[in-house]
């Protein structure tokens, strides 16, 4: 069977003008910016305005460990919308930004798949609004200001050694990720060591991911610490003088962006921090408008369920004050019995012995939502052509032996109507009650926030500190950052800190090789294994295979 591409059933659609989405949600016009027929910018005065509005009930979707094999959380996302809205509910996904960098680079677009998309598809993997332009141009305006002041003289007395601010590209370009520069003589810069995080994982992003309006916004751009002095002390972007103009560069980009699902169902798709190296959720304002909108609020969390749900539960979920009132966790078959040890090129042939040996990987997860985090939670299966009755039996049992039903998931073929089963689900887990709470106490020391996240979330035996992290962990406690919150930066493939141990491994310890403050963003991070904040493209990057045509027809998008 030939199956038409994702492109092509985007482009093959009949979007709402976006007026008339905004129109059925009931936000007045003078709230909505434009930009072209489709997409729309939502003033945040809607907020301020609307604050007395009841909130809707919020669905977290988040999923196994990834394989090449591939799971659709987004794609589950936006089917599980529609799904919803066929059922009667008045419904609203609230989605990330895609990356330039996974685009062009191996993962492809991130606007859902099939027939569960969210349109403009083009626009939406592209350049969209803008939003991640500014949030680059705010980050290396920052940076220009630092080695300017260093200049100019240096009155701060900042040491060029000690520069933890880096610049930013959304592109995957491993070339950028250790450079010098400054060379060329006196008059073209101090010469100092540098790089390049991709901006999705800029502290910039979480920033504006995080805030709560335009004035929290301003004021965690202050807080961001570029550097260090000679004798130690955080240099920030408020020192600098810097924070007015970035959060200026940053006033539109805090907008969330209003779109469609192919069905019609509205979208806000803001913000897109990484989930391996940053903390993976959309923004907090994007979240809160949507509440205010719908009745069922279909949100998600980027890789698995050790990562962009742990982050949103602890970080976005803490800060914001937002309690989740159901889990999805999204599996393929193909993807278990991947876990299990089957080669790619295999995955389409049953095999129940590697399946079970693979379902710890999504027992482990769903445990942890149930168990760790007290929340109700149902497993969707994104259906494949290849798999069995037997397979898809197997998941089932294994699931409601712990408890939680399975549903087979078919929106990549079906859309909204392939969701209804996983919509009805979810609908009856909103109203059953929960007792949400995080993995660890504000109180806790940096180092026993860490062993709490890798004991009870990855299942570790503990967290090693280096002696490099844990000396920067005592002295950021020491410079009052003890309270926040942690940001692992992991590998997506594994529970563990190495990418070679899939399924549920035991028998392991995370091991953090380096630490540091986030003070605007609000949280820690903590770099582990060989985890990279600048990825690279692959053999054969996507970017080869997209063109456009003669009547600007985009083609080889996904």
């Amino acid at each position: 069977m030939t199956y038409k591409t994702d492109i092509e059933i985007a482009q093959e659609n009949t979007p709402k003008r976006i007026t008339e989405i905004a129109e059925a949600l009931g936000i007045d016009e003078k709230y909505i910016e434009q930009y072209g027929n489709y997409k729309a910018k939502i003033d945040y005065d809607f907020l301020k305005d609307n604050q007395d509005r009841p909130d809707g009930k919020l669905i977290l979707v988040t999923a196994i460990t990834p394989t090449p094999a591939g799971e659709g959380k987004t794609t589950t996302s936006v089917g599980l919308s529609d799904g919803l809205r066929r059922i009667g509910k008045k419904t609203v996904v609230a989605l990330r930004e895609p990356s330039l960098g996974p685009v062009f680079g191996i993962k492809g677009g991130a606007a859902g798949g099939g027939y569960a998309q969210v349109v403009p598809m083009e626009d939406i993997n592209l350049h969209f609004t803008g939003d991640f332009h500014a949030i680059g141009a705010a980050n290396n305006l920052l940076a220009a200001m630092i080695d300017n002041h260093i200049q100019q003289g240096n009155s701060l007395g900042i040491d060029p050694k000690q520069i933890t601010w880096k610049r930013a590209v959304d592109m995957n370009d491993r070339q950028l990720r250790n450079i010098v520069d400054g060379l060329g003589g006196r008059a073209q810069g101090v010469p100092r060591e540098d790089g390049f995080d991709i901006t999705v994982a800029s502290e910039v992003m979480a920033v504006l991911c995080l805030a709560s309006d335009i004035s929290d916004l301003k004021k965690r751009c202050g807080d961001i610490i570029a550097g260090y002095t000679y004798e130690g002390k955080p240099v920030t972007a408020r020192d600098l003088k810097a924070d007015g103009a970035m959060a200026a560069l940053l006033k539109d980009a805090l907008k969330p962006n209003l779109v469609q699902t192919l069905e019609h169902t509205p979208a806000f798709v803001h913000g897109g921090p990484f989930a391996n190296i940053a903390h993976g959720c959309n923004s907090v304002t994007a979240t809160r408008m949507a509440l205010k909108l719908g009745d069922y609020i279909v949100t998600e969390a980027g890789f698995a369920a050790d990562l962009g749900a742990e982050k949103f539960f602890d970080i976005k979920c803490r800060m914001a004050g937002l309690a989740p009132d159901a889990v999805v966790v999204v599996a393929t078959v193909r993807a278990l019995k991947y876990h299990g040890g089957v080669a790619k090129e295999d995955l389409n042939e049953q095999n129940l012995a590697a399946l079970e040996k693979g379902l710890p990987n999504l027992l482990q997860h769903v445990s942890n939502i149930k168990d760790i985090y007290g929340l109700p939670c149902v497993v969707a299966i994104n259906a494949f052509p290849t798999d069995t009755k037997e397979e898809l039996d197997l998941v089932e049992t294994k699931c409601r032996e712990l408890g939680v039903r399975a549903c087979l998931s078919e929106v990549w073929a079906k859309g909204g109507e392939g969701g209804i089963a996983l919509a009805e689900e979810v609908v009856r887990l909103c109203e059953e009650s929960s007792d949400f709470k995080f993995a660890y106490e504000d109180e806790l020391s940096i180092e026993e926030k860490l062993n709490a996240i890798a004991q009870k979330i990855y299942h570790a035996d503990n967290a090693v500190l280096l002696p490099a992290a844990k000396k920067k962990a005592e002295r950021l406690e020491e410079l009052g950052f003890g309270a926040l919150p942690i940001c692992v930066a992991k590998t997506q493939y594994s529970f563990s800190d190495d990418p070679k141990l899939l399924g549920a491994p035991k028998g392991f310890s995370l091991t953090v090789r380096d630490i540091k403050v986030s003070a605007g963003a609000g949280f820690i991070v903590a770099l582990t294994g060989e985890i990279m904040t600048m990825p690279g493209l692959p053999k054969v990057p996507a970017a080869e295979k997209i063109d456009v045509d003669a009547d600007g027809r985009i083609s080889g998008l996904f």
